[in-house]
């Protein structure tokens, strides 16, 4: 979709590219003041959603349908990094999705204005200092930095080089107690065919100085504790890096008779929420030592398991969390000798679907559907704990509604996408 210009006098008389790469494009799009600079655009168009840091222009405009974040930035800039999160989206690595860039912008003085990098809105996700403006635990930093350390391994087993990781460039999800992180800057990424041991110390090197000086700035804000020792929390990062990138990519050598490990192995990787898809199993010349190493590591082993079962696509550690109340379901009704997705099925039309109706629809922008079933089992523990029996689930959900989720705020603003995305170039 491509305007070629206005009318004489109107304000939107200037040329813009607007390249559509998706099967049904959005034309609210078109009406959106591409003339003015962003921060000039007016805040009936705008959402006042938390930013991270950000050197360029940042704003979060809602059309009908959709919530975008637009970023004005030099023009090759923004084709690269829009590329670069289209290949990633494609590898189904967690970055933000990439919606268009919008070139040939011009004010109306006729001056030039710089390109516009649109992204959509990830719901319930937040820059990393706008949640420490709100009630937190106080591991919250320790958290986030796990989160950042899976996602960091992630990119690398892709071949992403990032060189420029860091928590300002990080978006984080609530994933059943800990956190998800997503990709939010790519402007500074590689993606290679597979990355160097120095290419992947180089992004470390960064990460450990851009999170020393982030934690230092929560501080200096009052937004965490001073006991809170920055040089032993990057130094979690890098062990906690090293630790997990070892677990799925080195090799393991055994003697014949631990053909057990291999199992072992597989288990602590899935345990982890990655798949093997393939096993390199060497043997010496004699037989004696078997060689076992991870050829191809996939994330996401329980949340592509429970969304086969039960059809629900929701983060990692929620769907452990939600797939190990699928098990106690199965036990606790004497159906473990049952199918698998006959079971799944019974689990969420009699338990989940009825208990997340409870929620009352202006409830429902707190927080994701699967997070809300999520702090619902935890709340079923302190309650049953308090009682010394077990309490009803459904008298869990009516209680936590009231007393919990009530005074939450909103971290939706916009609904799921449709199963048609809509994404501009």
């Amino acid at each position: 979709m491509r305007p070629s210009g206005g009318c004489e006098g109107s304000p939107y008389a200037f040329s813009v590219a607007l390249q559509i790469v998706a099967t049904r494009p959005d034309p609210a799009l078109l009406s959106l003041p591409w003339h003015q600079p962003l921060e000039e655009w007016d805040d009936e168009l705008l959402i006042p959603l938390p930013r991270g840091i950000s050197r360029h222009v940042v704003r979060f405009v809602r059309v009908p349908d959709a919530v975008y974040a637009a970023k004005e930035t030099r023009e090759a800039m923004a084709h690269t990094e829009y590329r670069l999160l289209r290949d990633m989206r494609d590898l189904d690595l967690p970055a933000v999705e990439p919606v268009g860039v919008v070139t040939g912008r011009v004010d109306s003085n006729g001056e030039t204005l710089e390109p516009v990098l649109l992204t959509r809105h990830l719901a319930f996700s937040m820059p990393y200092r706008a949640m420490f403006s709100r009630h937190l635990r106080p591991d919250t930093v320790i958290r986030l930095i796990d989160a950042l350390v899976v996602l960091l391994n992630r990119l690398h087993l892709a071949g992403f080089h990032w060189g420029d990781c860091s928590l300002s460039n990080t978006l984080f999800r609530p994933s059943a107690g800990a956190f998800a992180a997503y990709l939010v800057d790519a402007e500074t990424g590689e993606l290679h065919h597979q990355l160097s041991r120095g290419q992947r110390a180089y992004d470390i090197e960064i990460a450990v100085g851009n999170v020393f000086g982030e934690i230092l700035d929560l501080q200096a804000g009052g937004y965490v504790e001073e006991s809170l020792d920055p040089h032993e929390t990057v130094e979690r990062l890098e062990t906690r890096y090293d630790a997990l990138w070892a677990e799925l990519t080195e090799a393991e050598e055994f003697h014949t008779g631990e053909m057990w490990r291999i199992e072992q192995r597989i288990r602590r990787l899935v345990d982890l929420g990655f798949d093997v898809d393939e096993l390199d199993i060497v043997t010496d010349w004699d037989g004696a030592t078997v060689r076992i190493q991870p050829k191809v590591v996939d994330a996401g082993h329980h949340s592509r398991r429970l969304q086969a079962l039960a059809g629900l696509d929701v983060e990692e550690n929620q769907a452990r969390r939600l797939l190990n109340d699928l098990d106690a379901y199965a036990a606790a009704h004497n159906l473990q000798q049952e199918n698998e997705q006959v079971v799944a099925h019974r689990w969420l039309t009699t338990v989940f679907e009825p208990v997340m109706s409870m929620v009352p629809p202006h409830l429902r922008g707190k927080l994701e559907p699967a997070e809300i079933f999520h702090e619902i089992l935890e709340h079923r523990w302190y309650l049953s704990e308090e009682a010394q029996r077990e309490i009803d689930i459904f008298e869990v959900a009516k209680s936590y509604v009231d007393t919990q989720l009530t005074a939450r705020p909103d971290t939706e603003v916009t609904p799921p996408p449709p199963d048609e995305e809509h994404l501009l170039l």
